[in-house]
C-alpha cells in the first residue's frame, strides 16, 4: 500500500514537471534575434565601461608618479644646493 502511494506521488510530480516544460513556447527566429542583439548591446556597453574605468585609472596613476617624481626631483634638487652653499662657504 505504502508502495503504491509513493509510485503514484512520483507520478503525480512527473506529470506536474512535464506540465511547466509544455507551457514554455519555443522562441521564434525572430526572438533570438532580438535576443542576440540585445545581448550585443549590452556586451558593447561593459566593454565601454570598463575601458572608461581603465583610462580614468591609468590617467589618476599618471598623474600621482607624475606629482610624486616631480616632489621628489625638487626635493633633491634642494638638498643638493643646500650641500654647495655650505661647501662654498668661507
Amino acid at each position: 500500500m505504502r508502495l503504491g502511494k509513493q509510485l503514484a506521488g512520483l507520478a503525480l510530480a512527473m506529470a506536474l514537471a512535464n506540465v511547466g516544460y509544455a507551457r514554455v513556447p519555443q522562441d521564434s527566429p525572430k526572438q533570438d534575434m532580438k535576443d542576440a542583439g540585445h545581448s550585443t548591446k549590452n556586451a558593447a556597453k561593459d566593454t565601454a565601461r570598463a575601458t572608461n574605468n581603465t583610462a580614468r585609472r591609468a590617467g589618476h596613476k599618471t598623474k600621482t608618479t607624475t606629482k610624486k617624481a616631480a616632489h621628489k626631483s625638487a626635493r633633491k634638487t634642494r638638498r643638493g644646493a643646500a650641500k654647495v652653499e655650505q661647501k662654498t662657504q668661507p
